[in-house]
C-alpha cells in the first residue's frame, strides 16, 4: 500500500509542480484558465509570484514526502489544498454557485484524500 501512495502522491506532486511552472512561465494564459484578469504588469507579477508559490511549494513538498515515504512533508500540500477548498466553499456560500465551481473542488478533495491516505500509510510503514 505504501508504494501505491508513493506513486499517487508523486503524481499529485508532479501535477502541482507543472501548474506552478506554467504560472511562472505563462501567467496570462494560466490566469485566464482560472478566470482571473491581471491588471497590467503588476497583476501579471502577482499571479506569477503567488500562484507559482502555491503550486510549486505544495508540489515539491508532496514529491519530498513521496520519495522519502515520510508523512511530515505531506502536511504542507494537504494544508494548502484544504485552505483552498475551504475558500471555494466559502465562495459558494457567499457568492453563489457557478457551473465551473465543482471541478476544481473535486480535484482538490481527491488530492487531499490521497495526501491524507499517504500520511496514514507512511506512518504504518
Amino acid at each position: 500500500m505504501k508504494r501505491i501512495f508513493q506513486l499517487l502522491i508523486g503524481l499529485v506532486g508532479l501535477f502541482n509542480v507543472g501548474m506552478g511552472v506554467a504560472f511562472l512561465l505563462r501567467p496570462a494564459e494560466m490566469a485566464a484558465k482560472f478566470f482571473l484578469t491581471p491588471h497590467g504588469s503588476q497583476g501579471l507579477a502577482s499571479i506569477r509570484a503567488d500562484f507559482s508559490a502555491f503550486f510549486l511549494v505544495g508540489g515539491l513538498f508532496a514529491l519530498l514526502g513521496a520519495v522519502r515515504a515520510d508523512p511530515a512533508p505531506l502536511r504542507v500540500p494537504a494544508l494548502l489544498l484544504s485552505i483552498a477548498l475551504l475558500g471555494r466553499t466559502v465562495s459558494l456560500v457567499l457568492d453563489g454557485v457557478a457551473a465551473t465551481a465543482f471541478q476544481p473542488m473535486l480535484a482538490e478533495a481527491v488530492m487531499i484524500l490521497i495526501l491524507v491516505g499517504g500520511m496514514q500509510a507512511f506512518r504504518r510503514g
